[in-house]
């Protein structure tokens, strides 16, 4: 692996986050009947948020000052070992599956640690329902990965990329339930309909958003981009683990471009159906929300049982 591409791995996930939120936004509009805001708009935002001063609450102990350095963190460290565009850019020691999934969970603990810290009423109802969601969401996840493990034959994530899935067509079926069932996951992990809107301003409402009530200024900026880079890195899973097409073999340029293009093709694919979906539906109810996952964990074990069958 040559520096060249490991930057490039740990780089695209944080440039191209914005981006993609930018885009779901003006996917919206247009489908709203609206012109709305330029697809570049979240870097400026980043932009001014990184040049306001902060306000931070005298109750505020260390975890609320360093929980945003974490989340960023965490995001990029995934960053680097999952598959994005090429199958000999990661880390592949650290690049399991488990690994992957912990880690991510790692970030949401100091998230609703940090809504808790400052002892708000709104930031500890947050922390409270995105915990809830985060531990039903965790089996579904483990499994959507442990079934195309299993077809793989290993926990590694550029492993499993490696392998073409449909090859005998067999797996067909089992690989397309734990897909839905990996998106529903994607949904409740990315704070989107119909889990959480991630543009409201109604206390009662929020989740996400009641977490981080509290920042303002730089750390702010960090948390609203460790958000987007975890769209992006739920996207490059469900694209690169469940259907690894176009991802570079090789190092020569021309194949690197060629991995960067089918990324993008496929981010973009991800942010229509978000916007699709989020101009078709409401959000659900709270006590709603654990029958999804419910169903994610079903999906996933029915197809885990299809694999053993077979």
């Amino acid at each position: 692996m040559t520096f060249s591409l490991f930057l490039l791995q740990g780089l695209l996930v944080p440039v191209l986050s914005p981006l993609c939120v930018g885009v779901i936004k003006k996917i919206k509009a247009w489908l709203q009947n609206r012109q709305g805001a330029s697809i570049i708009q979240p870097y400026r935002d980043l932009w001014k948020l990184f040049h306001k001063d902060e306000r931070i609450s005298k109750d505020a102990s260390w975890i609320f000052l360093f929980a945003p350095l974490v989340v960023f963190s965490v995001k990029v460290f995934v960053g680097w070992n999952i598959p994005l565009f090429s199958l000999d850019s990661g880390f592949f020691a650290t690049s399991d599956a488990l690994v992957i999934v912990y880690a991510l969970a790692l970030g949401t603990f100091f998230l609703a640690l940090a809504g808790l810290d400052v002892g708000s009423a709104f930031g500890g109802f947050g922390s409270s329902r995105e915990m809830t969601l985060s531990a039903l969401a965790e089996g579904g996840f483990i499994f959507s990965l442990l079934t195309v493990a299993l077809l793989a034959g290993t926990t590694n994530l550029f492993g499993i990329a490696s392998h073409s899935l449909f090859d005998s067509g067999l797996h067909f079926v089992p690989v397309i339930l734990a897909f839905l069932g990996f998106f529903i996951i994607l949904l409740a992990e990315t704070a989107r309909f119909p889990f959480d809107n991630p543009a409201t301003h109604l206390e009662l409402t929020m989740i996400h958003e009641a977490m981080i009530l509290e920042y303002s200024g730089k750390r702010l900026a960090l948390m609203e981009w460790a958000s987007a880079n975890k769209l992006v890195l739920f996207f490059a899973l469900g694209a690169n683990i469940f259907f690894p097409i176009g991802l570079a073999s090789g190092t020569d340029i021309s194949t690197i471009l060629i991995g960067v293009g089918a990324l993008l093709l496929k981010l973009l694919a991800f942010c229509l159906v978000i916007a699709l979906l989020e101009s078709s539906m409401a959000k659900f109810r709270f006590f709603r929300l654990p029958d999804l996952l419910v169903a994610s964990f079903i999906l996933n074990a029915v197809a885990i049982g299809l694999i053993n069958s077979l």
